[in-house]
């Protein structure tokens, strides 16, 4: 079996390669990590610290969210259940505080993103925070001249999976989706790269320890291969991760689909429509516990309206079939519905008004000390800061 996944990888870094030969470069260097959906409006201009070659950004963003539950400290935490990133619910809180150094590939450049606050603590595991805490990505990139455009990156960096990304200003709505919080990773650690095959396509392929570590648990290796396809009013971008992921065995494979198309019918009007398939093969243990298969897949529906200059809306929907509690730990259906206004009140500084309502088939969120209901609605109000980048 690794004969065959290693004659695969290369025979598809070669086809690379070979495609890569022909087309002339896009005016944009190719990458594989992941972006808001391309008809997303830019966030409004902000100021530009530059120090030689260094480019810096970042932002600061904070929150107050209500839930209607009112869960107790004592119930689980005070937290909106199965959020990530703005969960601490009836307080105010920091979500997130950004700091990027960033000098692009000419040859050869670097990437770090240092990451505080809520965020930093939910994207790395106990097991993790010794060796990735406060570092959302920090990489090496190689450009060379006569690789055709094609991006050679190697450290952490984030998933290319998913609709969304971690940071919220550079998506639609302030909450993330229940599919990027369960269904897919947030990062890796390997080697990864990104040829443009055509001017509108470009494919890449990574090979990474696994799924959120930069240690491994296993010794094994994770496959991705990712495409993304941009035309002026239409994109498609597929990923697919495979690999072992179960602790101390090379024994079961998680695999994983995420693909998301995007319209852009006008200036004023984007949508985009996120799928979602992975499946977990556990390894037996010992005769005690037997090998299983479980699965999970998702779908979420997300439209956004520019009102004004300033402000915009946007509507987001999702089912979430969790039929054998692997990523929840309960078997049930999820949905959710997320409305969110957001102005922009001046040069980098934003403001949103969010209201979410999830419901399962399920009594899963808490209420009050102890009660447990079908449901939870929440509003939140955010300010986002920011400044940068150059390019």
């Amino acid at each position: 079996m690794k004969k065959r996944k290693f004659a695969f990888l290369g025979i598809t870094l070669l086809s690379c390669s070979l495609f890569g030969q022909n087309p002339e470069p896009p005016t944009a260097p190719p990458s594989t990590a992941p972006t808001a959906p391309p008809s997303a409006p830019a966030p409004a201009a902000a100021p530009v610290w530059s120090a030689g070659g260094i480019d810096f950004s970042g932002f600061l963003d904070g929150y107050y969210s209500f839930n209607t539950n009112r869960p107790s400290n004592a119930a689980n935490g005070q937290v909106n259940d199965f959020y990530n990133f703005n969960d601490k619910t009836d307080q105010f809180n920091l979500s997130a505080a950004k700091l990027t150094l960033n000098h692009d590939p000419d040859p050869v450049g670097v990437h770090v993103d240092l990451l505080w606050g809520r965020t930093n603590s939910l994207i790395h595991s106990a097991s993790e925070q010794s060796t990735a805490n406060y570092l959302e990505q920090a990489y090496i990139s190689a450009k060379p001249p006569k690789a055709h455009g094609t991006e050679i990156d190697f450290g952490q960096f984030v998933t290319s999976a998913g609709a969304e990304v971690i940071e919220a200003k550079d998506d639609w709505n302030y909450s993330r989706s229940i599919l990027f919080a369960y269904a897919i990773p947030y990062y890796h650690f390997g080697l990864r790269t990104a040829t443009p095959v055509t001017s509108t396509w470009t494919a890449g392929i990574q090979v990474v320890n696994g799924w959120n570590n930069v240690v491994d648990n296993n010794g094994g290796v994770t496959i991705g291969l990712t495409s993304a396809l941009t035309k002026p009013k239409f994109g498609w971008a597929l990923n697919y991760y495979t690999g072992p992921e179960n602790t101390d065995t090379l024994k079961g494979y998680r695999n994983l689909i995420d693909t998301t198309v995007t319209l852009t019918p006008s200036s004023k009007l984007s949508a985009y429509i996120n799928y979602d398939y992975l499946q977990n093969h556990s390894a037996a243990v010992f005769d005690v516990a037997p090998a299983a298969s479980e699965h999970l897949q998702g779908i979420a529906f997300a439209v956004h309206a520019a009102a004004t200059g300033k402000s915009s809306l946007t509507g987001r929907f999702e089912y979430f079939n969790d039929n054998e509690g692997f990523a929840t730990g309960t078997v049930q259906n999820m949905k959710e519905f997320t409305g969110t206004y957001e102005y922009k009140w001046a040069s980098g500084l934003l403001s949103r008004i969010e209201y979410r309502h999830d419901w399962s088939d399920e009594a899963v969120y808490h209420k009050g000390d102890s009660e447990m209901v079908k449901g939870q609605s929440t509003l939140t109000a955010a300010f986002i800061a920011f400044f940068g980048p150059k390019r």
